[in-house]
């Protein structure tokens, strides 16, 4: 199994800025695609922000130009997120898409942190 921890949320004013990471372990054979997604209330949970294995991002239009989604190693992403806007309010989750440990038979799984909370305050 995978468990993600990430870390960083909290409170910032319009403008700011604000960095997440996610950390990834535990028993797997590997992980691909990482990413940031987020869920603000009262609306469905929606991409952010997806980086490959390699390293090769890929962002929502909403936040082009103002996030940046880095992979430190096969285990940690970043998000580095300037410019906030009130609407990016939500709570970000970090994803990896990996294969289980070989003794599990290296199945496809996803695995979901437990959440961040960031609020941009006006």
């Amino acid at each position: 199994q995978v468990q993600l921890v990430e870390s960083g949320g909290g409170l910032v004013q319009v403008g700011g800025s604000l960095r997440l990471s996610c950390a990834a372990s535990g028993v797997f054979y590997r992980i691909n695609d990482m990413g940031w997604y987020r869920q603000a209330p009262g609306k469905q949970r929606e991409l952010v922000a997806t980086i490959t294995r390699d390293g090769n991002p890929n962002y929502a239009d909403s936040v082009k130009g103002r996030f940046t989604i880095s992979r430190d190693n096969v285990k940690t992403i970043n998000l580095q997120m300037n410019s906030l806007k009130p609407e990016d309010t939500a709570v970000y989750y970090c994803k990896a898409d990996a294969l289980s440990a070989l003794s599990s038979g290296r199945k496809p799984l996803n695995a979901w942190g437990q959440g961040t909370l960031v609020t941009v305050s006006s």
